[in-house]
């Protein structure tokens, strides 16, 4: 695929982001584009390896290797090398519902699965990918497309997010007639909510539920199946029910002086912030400042870092992102392998636009917070932390240790907690009488998906647990060829 020869002849190159200090003045998205011509060379550098791993989307060890929905990668990697847009664009259709999601928030497994990565820098596969579906809507390619027949089957899906949406687009096209229940005000889940603007523009989200519902596909808003909309109902007036709720219960820190105001959950700081953004431009007020304010955000994954480029963008007086794991290396570890996604150390955007402020990373690594402390007024106004190390336990497992002497303290006035998920919420399911596994997400098994309450399936994170967002639409799209056999007896659906 690509130029034979075309990874020895050209090297990677990654559109520039917009200055950061420029940046962190608005909420519009960073990321700037390449030229066709530097698009087609980096398609070129695509070396028909013989083994694409890039898109296997297989675990290995537990850890991904390649794109979980499977993309064609080296086939619309030749295809852009060749400059064959609208033939690129319906192989990455095939695969990928939403490449317009994945091609901006999508941490890129298949590039660590990149055998070009091996001797050199891997090919820009997410660049590219963004680009051809962009080009799909600029060039009017991407039209509404209902199907030419309905079943008469009725489908309800219980949330709105990645996966919820995937599952929703593969029923659609098989004919059936889908309901998308959101208990939210806007559609779109975590892609509407979860993620900042500036990460992934909510016009792109809404152009596509636009789309979607053009093609016969009903949205529900405000309405939270379990206290808006009985279960009883859902079961009685749907002839499949499909669980996509995410898995949206917080980790909290339970320790002194967690009752001090100032204290949040990430995503109480992010979902508000986006809601006031996209209702009033942020002048309604009605979310959480971070304004002159001395911000610690605890967790360093995705969510983590949004807090970071957000809190700058309020107009923070500091921010420090705290990480209880140690800092990756330079370059992968021993045991960490090829076609592995690379733990490696790197800055995401907003490690990027802090350093540009404040002039470092703003992560600290291997440190755990003690306790918070209050002022008079009982808002938080400072933390307690101390070092730690990881030391392997009799059985084998890491623990932390504290180190003796390295006890800080922290100015603050906001705290974020963003330390993950420990799974869905309990309303629909305990309503439903839905078995949960022993990480309390819905028991279904994967590539069945359904439930041990007849035709009730679920997929997503609700289902897998806190997860990346192809893999919600790996598992939505696969649950809508288990429903569709479910409802028909067979499926076509790939």
């Amino acid at each position: 695929m690509g130029k034979a020869t075309g990874f020895m002849e050209y090297r990677r190159e990654l559109p520039a982001d917009r200055d950061p200090l420029d940046r962190i003045l608005d909420w519009q998205e960073f990321h700037q584009h390449l030229s066709e011509e530097e698009l087609r060379k980096q398609g070129a550098r695509c070396m028909d390896c013989g083994i694409p791993y890039c898109h296997t989307g297989a675990v290995i060890n537990g850890m991904a290797a390649g794109c979980p929905v499977n993309n064609l990668i080296p086939e619309w990697n030749d295809l852009v090398y060749r400059g064959l847009w609208k033939e690129a664009l319906d192989r990455l259709q095939k695969t990928n519902n939403f490449p317009e999601f994945t091609g901006r928030v999508c941490p890129a497994p298949c590039e660590g699965s990149c055998t070009v990565g091996l001797i050199d820098s891997p090919v820009t596969i997410k660049t590219i990918e963004r680009e051809i579906i962009d080009r799909g809507f600029e060039e009017g390619w991407i039209q509404p497309q209902p199907p030419e027949k309905r079943t008469g089957k009725k489908v309800a899906i219980v949330g709105s997010g990645p996966s919820g949406l995937a599952c929703a687009d593969q029923l659609n096209q098989a004919g059936h007639l889908v309901t998308v229940f959101e208990r939210a005000d806007r559609i779109g889940g975590l892609l509407m909510y979860g993620i900042p603007n500036m990460k992934l523009d909510k016009t792109l989200v809404q152009r596509r539920i636009d789309l979607m519902a053009a093609e016969g596909i009903r949205f529900v808003t405000k309405t939270e199946v379990g206290k808006d909309y009985p279960v009883e109902k859902l079961l009685e007036e749907f002839d499949a029910v499909v669980l996509c709720g995410g898995a949206t219960k917080p980790r909290d820190l339970p320790i002194e002086g967690r009752h001090l105001k100032g204290i949040h959950f990430a995503m109480e700081f992010l979902a508000a912030n986006t809601k006031s953004l996209l209702d009033s431009n942020l002048e309604d007020g009605n979310y959480i400042s971070a304004k002159g304010k001395d911000v610690i955000v605890i967790g360093g994954g995705d969510t983590g870092t949004d807090c970071v480029g957000t809190s700058l963008r309020h107009g923070c007086n500091s921010v420090t992102q705290l990480e209880i794991m140690g800092k990756n290396p330079e370059t992968r570890a021993a045991n960490n392998p090829w076609p592995q996604f690379p733990r490696v150390y790197k800055m995401d955007y907003g490690q990027e636009e802090a350093k540009a402020v404040y002039g470092c990373d703003p992560r600290e690594y291997s440190i755990t917070t003690k306790k918070f402390v209050g002022d008079e007024n009982g808002h938080v106004k400072e933390l307690h932390t101390v070092e730690i190390k990881w030391e392997k336990e009799a059985n084998g497992r890491m623990t932390p240790v504290e180190i003796p002497g390295t006890e800080k303290v922290w100015p603050a006035q906001l705290v974020l907690l963003a330390m993950g998920f420990l799974g869905p919420e309990d309303t629909v399911l305990s309503q439903l009488g839905v078995e949960r596994d022993e990480r309390s997400n819905v028991k279904a098994e994967y590539g069945q998906f359904s439930t041990n309450v007849k035709g009730v399936f679920a997929a997503g994170d609700m289902r897998r647990g806190q997860s990346l967002v192809v893999w919600a639409i790996n598992e939505g799209r696969a649950a809508a060829r288990e429903v569709d056999r479910f409802l028909m007896g067979e499926t076509f659906l790939p």
